[in-house]
């Protein structure tokens, strides 16, 4: 049994396994959260390994240091050009939306037996956001390609409706405690929250710019350190202040994203791959939690089926079409957007809260709740870049390249950055030399991906169709460049 094994070799087992299962993931096609999951679950008291793990409130405690770190990660890596033309769409879904949906699950469960509407209106609230940790590591580890806005939309949708979720869920289990709590009281408290984690995310991520550019650390390899100290200081500041924590940390990563400081794409790397590690990290410490032998019961599956089918094709798709009557978007895209309203750790997490509370009936909602997200991630998640198909709503995936060499800004570099630039068959800059283009001065080709060599340009390099280019300048100076060299041959004359 793993009982008696040492310890660490126990944590660096399950983080292989995890690790294989996340590369198996790409391969089978299966979202690498569910074989994190069933890692936790196989090495749990009902499987293999034995280990006896029942603490609801370090379950709790974990998931939330892990969650706050996902969230900072994807705000890092969310560009601000992109949330921009959607942020308002984007709002109303991650608020408006996520309550909606709350309520159009809580009907139909109220309407069973073994739940009273206040049970049914916490068991809504627990599964009423997406999941932020499952729509990026399924987006991006599937290479799922969407047309216009969708991609931006899901992904800050995802990031920022946790907070409400979190809200309405201890709203409810405040509304079991004190029945005659004042609506007005829930409703300041509301408003409290979400301004304050607002403004403490913006503050705190425009502070961590300014004091990176400042404190000039001697040592590059303290500044992940120092990333770690922002999204701590951000969550329990914000908490400390009455804020949303949440709200905050993926707001100040937002921030952070779109801000020119020292050695950002260093720190951005750390915070991917950590968030990674936090991920591997909850969804073992969840699997764990959870006792497989109860997941096989005649009325766990009964009653975790309907709710997922009243979630997934009634409550979500009528909550997106409500919230996004007056926006832009048409018939297939809220359609889609509606399928993509993928449950993960968070409903997970939320459900442990019932659990501290010592809620009667606080097991069997969690088993529920596990069996919903296990539905959700299955078929929403296995089946996304198939529907996006099907509603002819794809686009082609850019493959990010690899190359042999990492830039990144230094001191006294300013605002320099590199760009990939793709040479296309139309473009005027084919067949002519590297000494032919009219660069402005601090602007130079860094190498030349073609096919799969990399080359160190010349003067004399001939440019040919489908190269790309990896530009270093002035960001202000490479838009320009990038323009003129995707040029077509009518349009302009090197």
């Amino acid at each position: 049994m793993l009982q008696v094994i040492n310890p660490f070799l126990v944590a660096g087992l399950l983080f292989f396994m995890s690790l294989v299962a996340g590369t198996l993931s790409e391969k089978i096609k299966v979202p690498a959260l569910i074989l994190f999951l069933a890692i936790g679950m196989l090495a749990g008291v009902d499987g293999p390994g034995g280990l006896d793990f029942s603490d609801a409130n370090a379950a709790n405690q974990v998931g939330t240091f892990a969650l706050a770190f996902i969230l900072f990660s994807g705000g890092f890596q969310t560009r601000w050009s992109d949330v921009k033309p959607i942020v308002t769409q984007g709002v109303v879904l991650s608020t408006l939306g996520v309550l909606l949906t709350s309520i159009f699950a809580a009907i139909p469960i109220a309407m069973l037996p073994q739940f009273t509407y206040k049970d049914a209106f916490l068991l809504g609230a627990i599964i009423s956001s997406t999941d932020a940790a499952a729509v990026f590591s399924i987006l991006r580890t599937q290479k799922v390609g969407l047309q216009g806005t969708l991609k931006p939309l899901l992904e800050f949708e995802s990031g920022s409706n946790d907070p409400m979720a979190v809200f309405l869920t201890l709203t409810a289990l405040t509304w079991l405690r004190t029945p005659d709590v004042p609506v007005t009281e829930l409703a300041i408290k509301f408003v409290v929250q979400m301004v304050a984690g607002g403004a403490m995310g913006l503050a705190m991520g425009r502070f961590a710019c300014y004091m990176i550019q400042r404190l000039k650390v001697s040592n590059e390899a303290l500044y992940p350190v120092w990333g770690i100290c922002i999204v701590l200081t951000t969550f329990g500041l914000t908490e400390t202040v009455y804020g949303n924590g949440y709200l905050a940390v993926y707001i100040c990563g937002i921030v952070m994203g779109g801000g020119d400081f020292l050695y950002k794409y260093s720190l951005q790397r750390f915070h991917e791959g950590f968030a990674w590690l936090m991920q591997i990290i909850m969804f073992l410490v969840l699997g764990l939690l959870v006792n497989p032998k109860e997941l096989i019961n005649f009325s766990i599956i009964n009653v975790g089926l309907l709710i997922s089918f009243a979630l997934m094709f009634v409550a979500r798709p009528a909550a997106v079409f409500i919230g996004s009557l007056f926006s832009r978007y048409n018939f297939r895209e809220k359609l889609f957007v509606s399928w993509t309203g993928l449950r993960g750790a968070v409903p997970i997490i939320l459900a442990t809260y019932p659990l501290t509370e010592g809620h009667p009936q606080a097991k069997y909602m969690f088993n529920l709740i596990f069996f919903v997200v296990l539905t959700s991630v299955m078929l929403q998640g296995k089946t996304l870049a198939d529907v996006a198909k099907w509603l002819k709503l794809d686009a082609v995936v850019r493959e990010a390249k690899t190359y042999p060499l990492a830039f990144d800004i230094t001191p006294g570099s300013g605002t320099e950055e590199t760009r990939e630039v793709d040479i296309t068959p139309e473009a005027a800059v084919v067949g002519h030399t590297v000494s032919e283009l009219k660069f402005p001065e601090g602007v130079a080709i860094l190498l030349i991906n073609r096919g799969s060599k990399f080359i160190i340009p010349k003067g004399g390099t001939v440019l040919q169709s489908d190269d790309t280019l990896l530009l270093f300048g002035e960001r202000a100076k490479l838009s320009g460049v990038e323009e003129n060299l995707t040029r077509k041959a009518d349009e302009v004359t090197v």
